[in-house]
């Protein structure tokens, strides 16, 4: 004779059976995380990629392979003169593009500052290019004097020349090689003064500036 069970019991044994399996898997994902994790660099740790990572990816740019030439920028500056990339020739500049209302651009302006005062003498320029609408006077002089910025700062009112250089977010800020050639880009803020972006940087120094090991 088939044995009869009240379908009340049922649903509360299939009840009880579902909690025991939802505790089950979370004491395993407990103990997973519990068990001994090998040092970075050894084989199959979770840290082992981070430690193969070169240069650029530790300092968050990407880089250009094959190397590009840049598409050049005439500008004026703050002071009225026109500014071009040759004036920087055979220095290392880091061109950042930026806007008074852009507030990751406002972040990483003390970093630009500090890598531009601590390595300028070594063959680095920090170029600034304002893409505010209209470059207007009235409102990027009183930003650049409250934030003590002292590395040149041009103006690209009608943005010609950041879609020369493929601007499409800002902060864009790109690496340009003393011989002209772009080695990479940085799309959005970065610690620009880090001990990882100064140990990319300080590679892409004029070879009498870079330091000796």
């Amino acid at each position: 004779m088939r044995a009869w069970v009240p379908s009340s019991l049922l649903g509360a044994n299939r009840r009880e059976t579902l909690m025991a399996l939802g505790l089950f898997f979370v004491l395993l994902a407990g103990l997973w995380w519990l068990l001994p994790i090998r040092k970075a660099g050894e084989e199959g740790s979770r840290y082992h990629h981070a430690q193969t990572l070169d240069p650029y990816e530790k300092a968050g740019v990407t880089e250009f392979k094959e190397g590009q030439r840049d598409p050049g920028l005439s500008l004026k500056s703050l002071d009225g003169k026109t500014v071009t990339l040759k004036d920087y020739e055979g220095k290392l500049v880091v061109l950042n593009f930026w806007a008074t209302w852009c507030t990751p651009c406002e972040v990483e302006m003390p970093t630009l500052e500090n890598l531009w005062v601590r390595h300028r003498d070594r063959g680095l320029v920090v170029v600034g290019v304002t893409v505010d609408r209209g470059g207007p006077r009235s409102i990027i002089d009183p930003y650049v004097r409250g934030k003590k910025l002292t590395f040149p700062i041009l103006l690209d009112p009608d943005m010609s020349t950041a879609r020369a250089w493929r601007v499409t977010g800002i902060p864009a800020t790109f690496l340009v090689k003393p011989t002209g050639e772009v080695a990479g880009v940085a799309h959005g803020a970065r610690e620009w003064d880090s001990k990882e972006m100064v140990a990319l940087l300080e590679n892409l120094l004029p070879p009498a500036s870079r330091p000796t090991h």
